[in-house]
C-alpha cells in the first residue's frame, strides 16, 4: 500500500456521455481521488469505469496530454468524449491517427449489429465463441474496432480503438454506431456477404438457375453470389426492407 507521503490527490470530471459509466452519485460533478504516485491519466480514468477506447480528449490543469502522463499532486483532470461539434485539431488528442481502414470485430453479444454492418458494406469479423483475449489479439493484429457492451474488454491494453455500444437491439444499434464514427459517406450497401463477410459478386442470370426458386428467377433480372458459401442474393422484399433502412442511414444523394 502506498503511504502517506507517496499518495497524491487529483480532481476527475468527466464529460457528455463518459458520465454513463459512473456511480450515480459522481456524474457531473467533480470526482476527488486519492491515487498512487506512479499511476498514469489512463490508469485512474479506466479504475474509475470509463474505457480509454471512449476518451477523446483529456486536459489536466488546463492543459491537453495523453493516457501515459503521470499524475501528481492537485492535478485536475478533464476528460471528454468524442468532439461532435467543436474542431480540436490544434489540442492533442489520446490517440495519433485514426484507423486508415474502418474494419470491426463484435462481440459474442453483437451478431445481430455484425450482419446490418455487413450488409452496409463494412468488413466486420464475428464469432460468438470468440475470448475476450482472442477479440483484442485480433483488433491490434488487423487493425479493427472493437464493438462490445462489455466496458471491462475495451479497457484491455490491447484495444486502441473501440465502442461501448449502448443501444439493446440491433437496428438502433446499427443507426447508435453510425452517427457516433461517421459511416454515413463510406458505406458500400450490398457488396458483402451477410454471413461469410466475404465480398458480394454479381452473377448472370443464367448463372444461377437452379440455385434460386422458379418464381425468383422468373421476376428478377440482378443477382449476387458469395463465393464463400455460393449463396445468392436478389433484390426482393427482405432486400427491399434493408434497403430502407440503408436510405435512412446514407446522408442524401450517396444512396
Amino acid at each position: 500500500m502506498a503511504s502517506a507521503v507517496d499518495a497524491v490527490t487529483a480532481t476527475f470530471r468527466f464529460y457528455e456521455e463518459l458520465n454513463d459509466f459512473l456511480p450515480r452519485a459522481q456524474r457531473g460533478r467533480d470526482c476527488v481521488c486519492a491515487c498512487a504516485r506512479a499511476a498514469t491519466v489512463k490508469h485512474m480514468i479506466e479504475a474509475l469505469g470509463v474505457p480509454h477506447t471512449e476518451v477523446e480528449l483529456i486536459l489536466v490543469n488546463g492543459e491537453s496530454c495523453g493516457f501515459d502522463r503521470l499524475l501528481q499532486d492537485r492535478d485536475r483532470v478533464s476528460v471528454y468524449p468524442r468532439f461532435e461539434a467543436f474542431d480540436i485539431t490544434p489540442l492533442l488528442r489520446v490517440r495519433g491517427e485514426p484507423l486508415r481502414t474502418t474494419r470491426f470485430v463484435a462481440d459474442a453479444h453483437l451478431g445481430g449489429l455484425a450482419h446490418l454492418l455487413r450488409m452496409t458494406g463494412f468488413d466486420t469479423l464475428y464469432d460468438n465463441h470468440f475470448a475476450d483475449s482472442e477479440i483484442e489479439s485480433i483488433a491490434m493484429r488487423e487493425g479493427r474496432i472493437v464493438l462490445t457492451r462489455d466496458r471491462e474488454l475495451l479497457k484491455r491494453r490491447g484495444v486502441t480503438h473501440g465502442c461501448y455500444v449502448r443501444a439493446i437491439k440491433a437496428t438502433p444499434q446499427l443507426r447508435e454506431i453510425f452517427s457516433r464514427l461517421d459511416l454515413g459517406r463510406s458505406a458500400r450497401p450490398f457488396s458483402l456477404c451477410l454471413d461469410c463477410n466475404a465480398p458480394l459478386r454479381r452473377i448472370d442470370k443464367t448463372e444461377v438457375d437452379g440455385r434460386v426458386p422458379p418464381g425468383v428467377l422468373a421476376r428478377h433480372d440482378r443477382f449476387a453470389t458469395c463465393a464463400c458459401c455460393r449463396r445468392v442474393f436478389w433484390e426482393g422484399s427482405h432486400w427491399r426492407r434493408m434497403r430502407a433502412l440503408v436510405d435512412e442511414l446514407l446522408p442524401p444523394g450517396t444512396a
